[in-house]
């Protein structure tokens, strides 16, 4: 396997290869992995999500998967980097965490099979697939606001090619507590299936990224909290959550709420309407 990141050097955007603790460039250049400063290890055109794969997040929302996976977007403003912010806007309080694997196309794929995906397939990296679940009760299925706010696509640290996706464990800290513990295995549809299905009518590019799905135990996290995902394999993504300068305006457009929905979203399926008291605004 080989791990391909993008980081600044001198002022420059450079791909470089992960050596060790070190990162290489291809001048040979070299600095030390952990005082770089990262950038998303692929520039996307699109980054397609999937809702529920994970057969542990169906067992605690309680509902029955479709008989074909469903879809959001995440635009490309979304996109953060290892190490980077991930900011939750004034006024929200509730910016849940997803950890992912992420899928990095590697040529124009359009019309094909899922035993022919892997040809199409760049590499692996790591996601973050943050919402913003304050925003649950707008834009009726399309989540635009919940997982489409800046900063809400954390991607990173690198591109791993040559990575198997079979029987690999994903798992979630906050603050270095293990907060969600899953497996590729559990996934409904795997990566090759994902590519395919979407590719039937939208031509995916190189460099495009498709989110794979979260284990369950998905919830809300507070400024001053670090999150890390780890996925065997594909190392370590970090991100620091931190409060927004501003709130959303208020005189229009729709308004962070703590509905129904809201709360049983962000808190966990089984936790629904049962005498949860929201956290306190901080």
């Amino acid at each position: 396997m080989t791990e391909y990141r993008r980081i600044l050097l001198d002022g420059a955007s450079v791909q470089v290869v992960r050596d060790g603790d070190e990162l290489v460039a291809g001048d040979g250049r070299r600095v030390a992995a952990g005082e770089a400063v990262h950038l998303p290890p692929c520039s996307p055109t699109k980054i397609v999500a999937v809702h529920l794969n994970h057969r542990s997040r169906v067992e605690e929302f309680g509902v029955r998967l479709p008989a074909a996976p469903t879809y959001f977007h995440k635009p490309v403003s979304a996109l953060a980097a290892h190490c980077g912010a991930v900011v939750r806007p004034a006024g929200c309080r509730y910016l849940n965490y997803e950890g992912e694997v992420a899928i990095v196309i590697g040529r124009p794929c359009r019309g094909i099979t899922p035993e022919q995906a892997g040809e199409y397939i760049a590499g692996y990296t790591i996601g973050n697939d943050f919402g913003l679940h304050d925003f649950r009760d707008t834009d009726a299925g399309s989540m635009l606001r919940v997982k489409g706010a800046d900063t809400m696509a954390p991607l990173g640290p690198g591109l791993v090619t040559g990575w198997d996706f079979r029987g690999q464990r994903l798992r979630t800290y906050v603050n270095g507590t293990l907060a969600q513990d899953g497996s590729t295995d559990e996934m409904q549809w795997d990566m090759h299936y994902l590519v395919a299905d979407i590719a039937r009518t939208i031509t995916l590019l190189p460099g495009d990224v498709l989110l794979s799905g979260t284990p369950a135990n998905s919830r809300p996290v507070q400024p001053g909290d670090v999150v890390e995902v780890e996925v065997e394999g594909l190392g370590r993504l970090k991100n620091y959550i931190v409060d927004g300068p501003a709130g959303v305006p208020a005189e229009f457009g729709a308004q962070p709420t703590a509905s129904e929905e809201v709360l049983s979203t962000a808190l966990g399926g089984d936790w629904e309407f049962r005498g949860i008291r929201p956290p306190a605004r901080t």
